[in-house]
């Protein structure tokens, strides 16, 4: 892969790095192949510093190139032995520990990996094992404080493809086919693959599950040559070169953490901090981020809105975070004023990006030596491509169109991945050659950055972490006298989206909106996905179809959400009035008419509005009267 740093400054540089064809920037075939030779750069160099905890960032867990290569390789061994080919998968459910790293790769180069969510819940994770046909399942032993192992065993035999499982930190238990995992690798060479098999670009490298907790699972079908280029695209946009640091806070079943704080670093020979086995979910991290930059010196670290948030609200001190040029910003709309208030109180730049599972993790990023658009998500990565189609009501396409139209967002590149295991999911994703339909919709302005606008296929992305509705609605429908279930995203201040329910029940059925919360904490598959509020309403919306209409019941989340923070104006306001509809450059737009009081000045007004909804990422005007 060739390492070297491009200027990024706007879409004409870009297509100046595509003069050279992309076999040639990036030659390597497999992961496998990358990691060798970002390991071979400097094996002494250190590849990853593991934290236990944000506490103890001081004494970190020293892993080498060396080290990791070798765990890697022995991780390999090891599944090949246990019968993994190229075809079969290998699921793990980790935290983000430095065996986690060696399961995922090892995994590559043998079969096929399968990262799954620790925090779902068994039985989803059962229904994900069936669609992968695990063959060998890693996961956590059964330690103090965590349910990895609680769940696995008592899904275990119910997954017929399941060979075998592998329990880092926990012991062996041969009779039911149970290894330690960290005993069991010592078995096996650390200087070589022990096992012939010839990766071709095109060989399945992974299966990342992408949304749906109820049902089929819908896995995304990803190659190696996908991860191999996407891990090159990532170095250029983000200015990466061997020697620079990252830190890695997002987890690592997730593409964001796997490829752009692992892949990518681990193929130049950089260096990573791995920031505890919950990342940014660890207290300790969030208090100590500052002086951990101190200590580290990283270059770039990865991270969603909310851990923007969070770090707004952590003081820097005295702390020297100079070393940092940016933070990249994706898996979720980030508020302007969250921008403009997070760059003022770090001195950070952020890079807003935006990707899918789909097309390896990322596709478009605001440029590093360009104009940064706020509010935008970039110009295309390099041999990507993006345009904005029309489609119809069957997801067909219909044309492509001009500069500034909202439409389908829709990219192509060898990035791309394979479709989804289970074909049903397949359909109408393809919009002629190549070109896979995000189901998000934005426009493209005329210096080829583009804007999202909304989400066609309805996702609720909490915190970067996407929940697709039916996983709510479902659950929510198998309860008695329940006529009517839709979930939508209501704005939120700090996880950017979260779930709420508008549910319609049956004439005189007497239910609560209590009593349907606690069926839905009972039976919904996963505890981000539950909502968080219940809304039941005489009558849910419909189109002339028959259909239900979301877009109404969004805005009416969004009118509540910004009612609810505007109770705070107090007697500044006679009256507050809300109207949230369509808007056709940014979506969604909200109109709030304030009647001040007599005593209140309409500028102060409009700028205490303007700071009470500064972390919401929902357009709005204010008129004061």
């Amino acid at each position: 892969m060739e390492v070297k740093q491009f200027p990024v400054r706007n879409v004409a540089d870009i297509a100046q790095i595509e003069k050279v064809a992309y076999k040639e920037r990036v030659p390597e075939n497999s992961t496998m192949e990358l990691l060798e030779k970002g390991a071979a750069i400097n094996p002494d160099a250190v590849a990853l510093s593991f934290l236990m905890n944000g506490d103890s960032y001081q004494t970190p867990i020293p892993i080498t190139y060396r080290q990791l290569i070798g765990k890697i390789r022995q991780a390999a061994n090891m599944f090949a032995d246990l019968g993994v080919g190229p075809g079969d998968t290998v699921t793990y459910i980790l935290p983000s520990i430095p065996q986690t790293h060696y399961t995922l790769w090892g995994a590559e180069a043998a079969g096929i990996a399968n990262p799954i969510n620790p925090l779902l819940e068994a039985a989803t994770i059962k229904e994900i094992c069936i669609a992968a046909k695990t063959k060998v399942l890693v996961c956590l032993g059964d330690l103090p404080g965590t349910e990895i192992w609680k769940k696995v065993d008592l899904i275990r035999k119910e997954i017929p493809t399941l060979k075998a499982i592998l329990r880092v930190m926990g012991p062996t238990d041969a009779a039911q086919a149970i290894y330690s995992f960290d005993e069991k690798i010592e078995q096996y060479p650390a200087d070589k693959l022990a096992f012939e098999r010839k990766i071709s670009p095109d060989d399945i490298a992974s299966l990342y599950h992408t949304g749906g907790t109820t049902g089929t699972p819908k896995l995304a079908r990803r190659t190696h040559y996908n991860e191999c280029i996407m891990a090159w695209d990532i170095m250029v946009m983000g200015g990466l070169m061997p020697g620079d640091t990252v830190m890695c806070g997002l987890p690592l079943f997730h593409c964001n953490g796997t490829i752009v704080t692992g892949l990518t670093p681990f193929s130049i020979g950089a260096h990573v901090v791995l920031l505890s086995p919950m990342g940014y979910r660890e207290p300790g991290i969030m208090k100590n981020f500052y002086k951990i930059v101190e200590k580290y010196r990283p270059a770039v670290f990865s991270a969603v809105p909310t851990v923007l948030s969070v770090l707004l609200d952590m003081p820097v001190g005295n702390a020297d975070i100079s070393s940092l040029r940016y933070v990249v910003c994706g898996a979720a709309p980030l508020s302007v004023e969250l921008f403009k208030r997070f760059e003022a109180h770090t001195g950070m730049k952020i890079l807003e990006g935006y990707g899918l599972t789909e097309g390896a993790v990322a596709s478009s990023i605001n440029p590093k030596d360009g104009e940064r658009k706020v509010g935008s998500v970039g110009i295309r990565m390099p041999y990507q491509n993006i345009k904005i189609v029309q489609v119809n009501d069957q997801g067909e396409y219909v044309k492509d169109l001009p500069q500034g139209e909202i439409g389908a967002v829709c990219i192509k590149g060898p990035n791309i991945f394979k479709g989804y295991v289970e074909d049903r999911h397949n359909k109408n994703i393809w919009v002629g050659d190549g070109w896979f339909n995000t189901g998000d919709l934005g426009r493209l302005d005329s210096d080829g950055y583009c804007w999202l606008t909304g989400r066609k296929k309805e996702l609720i992305i909490r915190g970067g972490h996407n929940i697709d509705p039916a996983s709510i609605e479902e659950p929510i429908y198998r309860m008695p006298n329940i006529k009517m279930v839709a979930a939508v995203p209501r704005p939120d201040p700090h996880a950017g989206e979260v779930p709420v329910a508008y549910v319609e029940v049956a004439q005189d059925s007497g239910l609560t909106t209590e009593q349907i919360m606690d069926w839905a904490k009972a039976n919904i598959g996963e505890r981000a996905a539950v909502p968080k509020e219940i809304i039941i309403t005489p009558q849910i919306p419909l189109t002339p179809v028959g259909k239900i209409f979301k877009p109404a019941l969004k805005w009416d989340a969004t009118r509540r959400a910004y009612e609810q923070e505007l109770v705070a104006l107090g007697d500044m306001a006679q009256s507050v009035t809300i109207t949230v509809g369509e808007d056709k450059v940014h979506g969604t737009k909200a109109l709030i008419r304030i009647k001040a009081a007599p005593q209140a000045n309409a500028a102060a007004l409009a700028q205490k509005v303007q700071e009470l909804l500064a972390r919401y990422t929902v357009k709005f005007d204010v008129e004061v009267e």
